[in-house]
């Protein structure tokens, strides 16, 4: 989450928001739509078995298009590719991805 706060800050107006978001999103107030599509989110990444069309169904009732399912399930998958791929070489974030972190 580290590398994208400055994302969820320019769509975000509280530290504390920021912070709740982070900690645990379902506690965060967002609206239903979003909060399924968190859910789908984790769902996918650490269960991706137990994924099935009712899940896309959840989606597709909370307003979400084909289209906009096919974009979440590609932004999704491949920040978890990214991330696995980082992991595994044990690469760290750059100083300039932190939030409030300059580059010397």
């Amino acid at each position: 989450m580290e590398s994208h706060e400055k994302d969820l800050r320019s769509v975000v107006d509280s530290d504390e928001q920021v912070r709740t978001i982070q900690d645990d999103y379902r506690t965060a107030g967002l609206p239903v739509r979003e909060h399924v599509l968190l859910d789908y989110a984790v769902k996918l990444t650490r269960s991706v078995t137990s994924i099935g069309h009712a899940d896309l169904e959840t989606l597709r009732v909370q307003g979400f298009s084909d289209e906009q399912l096919v974009d979440a399930v590609h932004c999704i998958s491949y920040f978890n590719f990214i991330n696995r791929v980082l992991d595994g070489l044990g690469v760290d974030p750059e100083p300039s991805m932190r939030y409030g972190k300059e580059v010397e």
